[in-house]
């Protein structure tokens, strides 16, 4: 009695469905990955050695044309305080990322930083590193 099967295994290995599959993912990587940016705004930061802590809890960010966004949302120039107390009630221990574009007047700076210390909260001025 033969007991062979008559079907043979071929050793041979066919790469053409593993190509398309990693062609399909870096097509997906390549369209995704401007949507995963940290920060909508595209602001030119000042230069200066140093870090920028990775815990935040609002991004406060001002143009060269002086438009005040906390987070994305952009915000009037009278309501910047009314604001921030509204996304930080509650929060312990809340921290502000303040990013300044350069050419911003010096005062609106001083104006966000002079709100967080009035209010107790922990500010960040982030910068581009050298």
């Amino acid at each position: 009695m033969n007991l062979r099967g008559r079907n043979k295994v071929s050793p041979e290995f066919s790469m053409s469905s593993m190509t398309d599959i990693v062609f399909l993912l870096l097509i997906f990587f390549m369209l995704t990955s401007p949507v995963i940016t940290p920060e909508a705004l595209d602001l030119i930061l000042p230069k200066a050695k140093g870090k920028t802590t990775s815990q935040q809890n609002v991004s406060v960010s001002i143009t060269k044309d002086l438009e005040f966004y906390i987070n994305d949302e952009k915000v009037a120039s009278s309501r910047v305080e009314a604001a921030l107390k509204s996304k930080l009630r509650g929060v312990e221990d809340p921290t502000i990322i303040l990013r300044a574009e350069e050419g911003v007047p010096i005062e609106k700076a001083v104006r966000i930083m002079d709100i967080a210390n009035q209010n107790k909260y922990k500010i960040v001025l982030a910068v581009k590193p050298k």
